[in-house]
Parts: C-alpha cells; structure tokens; sequence
C-alpha cells in the first residue's frame, strides 16, 4: 500500500478526518477555559499570599493556599484527572470536557499562582508605598498599581504555562474523552496503522505550539522595547 493509500484509509475512508476535527476542537476548548480558570484562580491565591507574606494576615486562607499547592504540584496530573473524574464526580452524570476544564485549570492555578507571586515580588516596593502614599488603600494599590506592573512582567511567564497546558491535555483520554490524542489513537485501532494517525497528531501539536512560540516571542520583545523606552 502506497503512503497515498494510506492517508486516503486513515483520514479519508470512513471520514476519519472528523475525529482529529473534533479531538482538535475539544482541546483547544479546554486549553482556552482551563487557562482561564487557572489565571484566575492563580492569581486570587497569589493575592493572599502576598498578603500574609507582607502583613501576616490572613493565615488560615494562606494555608489552605499553600497545601493547595502542595498537593496539586506534587501529585501528577493524570492522577488528579483521575481522582476528579472517577472519585469527585462518580456519581453525577456531568460533561467529560467540563470535567478536564476543572481539572486542567486546578492544576494549572498552581503554577500561575506562583509565576504571578513572583510577579508581585518583582515590583519594587516604592510602588506600593507611593500608592499608600496617595491615599489609597491596600486594595487600591494592588489592583491599580501593582497588579498591571506584575501581569506585564510575567505575560511570557503565562503564554509559556498555556504552552505546556496546551501540551498536558493530551492525557484527556484517560477519562474517555476525545481529544487529540485520543482521536489519533482511535484511528489506529482502526486501521491497525500507527505511524501515519500518531504522526499527524504529533505534527498539528507541534505546528500550535510553534504559533503560539512565536507569539511569545514577539510579545517579548515588544515588553523589552516598552522597557527601554
């Protein structure tokens, strides 16, 4: 069988197309809602412990922060996949892909949490005395202050963790979802043809993320020329 044949058998006969179509569409959906999830989660955990870091307030949500990051960065996040799908929503007939939404993004408000704490560190603490300085109150000055200096200082820090969670996804199958991954592994239980279904899969990876790369880099060069001016 020529390799023209063989696309035609894995992509054509059976419009097999339809499912790289759908495993694409289902993880770029939850790319965008669980990195959406994860800023925002991440930076409200960020918050409190910037707070308790800087006036030692807070300290029973500054735990529960720190164990919630204990234990997300420390278990892998197939087994966290896992737990949410077959433990935490075992007996509610709830949608796969809100479940991956869920549990990407939980895993993920752990590392952007972090990156957007250091963000805050980065700031000099002039900043924050001169906005105290005016009048305004802590809250004030973390979000009208602080808070745009950091996100524009760790904007590449945070495509970069898009990136990876972009890449993570791909052990949605676990869970019997379709997405990318697994609609190249469907094909090849199909066609008993590894190569050509797994191969494309791998190439669709890597042409997003070499997009979504030069994005970074041209974000960062332009936070670069910003800086110099």
């Amino acid at each position: 069988m020529s390799f023209f044949e063989k696309l035609q058998q894995n992509f054509v006969d059976s419009s097999r197309w339809s499912y790289i179509v759908t495993g694409l569409g289902n993880t770029l959906l939850i790319t965008l809602f669980a990195i959406i999830i994860g800023i925002v989660l991440g930076a409200l955990i960020a918050i409190v412990r910037t707070i308790h870091d800087q006036n030692h307030k807070l300290k029973i949500l500054n735990f529960i922060c720190k164990l919630y990051l204990t234990i997300i960065r420390g278990t892998p996040a197939m087994i966290q996949l896992l737990i949410i799908y077959y433990v935490i929503f075992a007996s509610v007939n709830i949608d796969k892909i809100l479940v991956a939404v869920v549990a990407f993004g939980l895993n993920s408000a752990a590392y952007v949490a972090e990156v957007i704490r250091s963000g805050i560190n980065s700031v000099d603490k002039g900043q924050f005395e001169a906005g105290r300085s005016l009048g305004l109150t802590y809250k004030q000055t973390m979000l009208s202050i602080i808070l745009p200096q950091a996100f524009k200082n760790i904007l590449p820090a945070l495509c970069n963790e898009c990136i990876s969670l972009l890449k993570e996804t791909a052990i949605s199958g676990y869970i019997g979802l379709t997405d990318l991954t697994k609609a190249g592994d469907i094909i090849r239980s199909q066609t008993f043809e590894a190569f050509i279904p797994l191969i494309a899969v791998a190439l669709i990876y890597l042409v997003i993320v070499m997009i979504l790369t030069v994005g970074v880099n041209k974000l960062e060069r332009k936070l670069k020329n910003d800086n110099a001016r």
